[in-house]
């Protein structure tokens, strides 16, 4: 049985943020998968390393930043150059309920695997049929 989350995209709905910063900014894949106790979030992130990335749960609004370096010194002359740098930067409206007290994060291998416990409340429950 293949069950979809109530998981909308807020920038289909809302304008794109403004940029104050010069520089690229990127929208990183997402995998989102709906478990009997948790959401479980799986972002493509490469090149940024844990303390640069910065995860935000306010209001039912998931927010993914992850800030990458430049790997090169800016005076560096390339003869080819197709790896770009910059910024990832996603958000996700959540309409599940969410325990946002015990959402957990973790970072391997450029992937970023969030864990979205769902709310007692929003857990479904066996009803007893009395007769």
């Amino acid at each position: 049985m293949t069950r979809h989350t109530n998981l909308a995209k807020t920038a289909a709905e809302t304008p794109p943020a403004e940029r104050t910063r010069s520089g690229r900014c990127y929208r990183p894949n997402v995998d989102i998968i709906e478990l009997a106790d948790e959401l479980l979030v799986v972002a493509d992130v490469p090149g940024a390393s844990s303390e640069q990335i910065d995860v935000k749960f306010e209001d039912g609004q998931l927010t993914i930043h992850a800030h990458v370096p430049e790997r090169q010194p800016e005076d560096t002359e390339y003869l080819l150059r197709e790896y770009g740098v910059g910024d990832y930067y996603r958000t996700f409206e959540v309409s599940e309920a969410v325990d946002s007290d015990k959402i957990s994060a973790e970072y391997a291998d450029g992937v970023l695997t969030l864990h979205l416990p769902k709310a007692e409340a929003s857990k479904p429950r066996k009803i007893a049929v009395k007769t």
